[in-house]
């Protein structure tokens, strides 16, 4: 089985150059369950300014709201950080604990004060004291496992086995991993370990998604499950991360998956074109041209050949369909009269977006509360607000209050 998590809500906006607002992470988490990805890696329980927003989408899950997706935090496997994560957020029930494990990045990180050793047994005291916590699922990441000589990692993931982790995270930190050396790699530890891996690469080489299919292919060859990280449209630092829809389509369409029936049955495409053009807006970047499955040429024929080819057949110039992935319907905007809600919009204004939405509410107090969130989510995300989010705060006001403040 190959699993995808998703980690957009940490690796993808880890510089400061991009703001992704606590709202616009809640909506993705809400169509990534959507689109059927099994895990959701939200963010850092230990930084005090998550904290609201990651208990508020664990409160969005227990009431329903998230039905399937599962909820990860991620801290770095000292027990200080575990206990922090878990005194910020109590109902927290899967955790990535991340150790560095190449010699490149202990000597860089801490100098003479560590080494792999003291490395190792901190992991394990951190994985004990999750479980001890309530942590249901812990997954041990290895810090620039590419770099990593390949018996420490096995030592590594004994450790954690040892200590009560689930899975293990092999990290290509820098995108060094190319697929031929990834699958030979991941086919050894895991057929030594029979440990679940899970692929996070990096795509500084523009070999991420290559990578990670390697080595969810090198695990199915000998019998393990495999998790593939991804994030929306390939964002994440520097270069980027696998991307999810290219991901999820050659986890389909490829030869060497096609026929095995690897991927997990809730994989939804048809919420694709949705999901990547939500954080095309959230995070103000393009998606290109040329963008598997989503770009706007993907689809595009000119050449006579193609075009007299695709339309007797479309299979001929077409790998796959546009519906697969949700497109297909024309996209339509209002150009006649625009009347938006925002920071400094009043209740004339709010009421008639809201009407148009097909929401009323049930009295005024109800509508003031929920238009002071709509002014402070404006104020937030310094856009604006989309259908959906306003659906969400006027659905959930209570929850989407938690949000949009930094309170714990």
């Amino acid at each position: 089985m190959v699993r995808i998590i998703d980690v957009t809500n940490r690796d993808g906006v880890q510089t400061s150059r991009i703001l992704l607002s606590k709202l616009a992470k809640t909506m993705l988490n809400l169509y990534l369950d959507k689109m059927g990805v099994f895990q959701s890696e939200i963010g850092f329980p230990t930084l005090r300014h998550e904290v609201a927003y990651i208990n508020a989408n664990l409160e969005l899950a227990e009431r329903g709201a998230i039905n399937h997706l599962r909820l990860q935090g991620w801290c770095r496997a000292l027990p200080e950080d575990v206990r922090l994560a878990f005194s910020n957020c109590p109902g927290l029930k899967h955790i990535t604990l991340s150790a560095s494990s190449s010699d490149t990045m202990i000597r860089a990180k801490f100098g003479n004060r560590k080494d792999w050793n003291s490395v190792r047994a901190q992991m394990m005291q951190a994985v004990r004291l999750a479980i001890e916590y309530g942590a249901e699922t812990v997954c041990v990441g290895a810090e620039d496992a590419s770099r990593t000589d390949e018996q420490r990692l096995i030592e590594l993931v004994g450790a954690a086995r040892e200590a009560g982790a689930v899975r293990f995270r092999y990290s290509d930190t820098v995108g060094i991993g190319d697929p031929f050396t990834t699958y030979e790699r991941i086919r050894h530890i895991c057929d030594t370990t029979r440990m679940p891996v899970e692929m996070h690469c990096h795509n500084d080489l523009g070999m991420a998604v290559g990578a990670s299919l390697a080595g969810a292919r090198a695990a199915a060859d000998v019998g393990i499950d495999a998790y593939i990280d991804t994030t929306i449209n390939g964002y994440g630092e520097r270069a980027g991360n696998a991307d999810l829809v290219s991901t999820l389509l050659a986890l389909r369409h490829t030869e060497g998956f096609r026929n095995r029936d690897l991927l997990d049955k809730r994989s939804d495409l048809s919420v694709a074109w949705r999901v990547a053009n939500y954080a095309s807006y959230a995070f103000n970047i393009p998606i290109p041209i040329n963008q598997p499955g989503v770009g706007d040429n993907i689809f595009a024929h000119e050449s006579g050949i193609h075009v007299d080819s695709t339309l007797k057949s479309a299979g001929t110039y077409e790998l796959f369909q546009p519906e697969e992935i949700g497109r297909g319907t024309p996209v339509m905007r209002e150009t006649g009269r625009i009347i938006t809600t925002g920071a400094y919009g009043g209740m004339k204004g709010f009421r008639h977006v809201y009407e148009k939405l097909g929401i009323s509410f049930e009295s005024d107090e109800a509508a003031r509360r929920v238009l002071e969130l709509v002014q402070l989510a404006n104020l937030h995300t310094q856009k604006p607000l989309t259908d959906d989010e306003l659906r969400f705060l006027a659905t959930y006001p209570d929850i989407a209050t938690k949000i949009l403040t930094v309170q714990a």
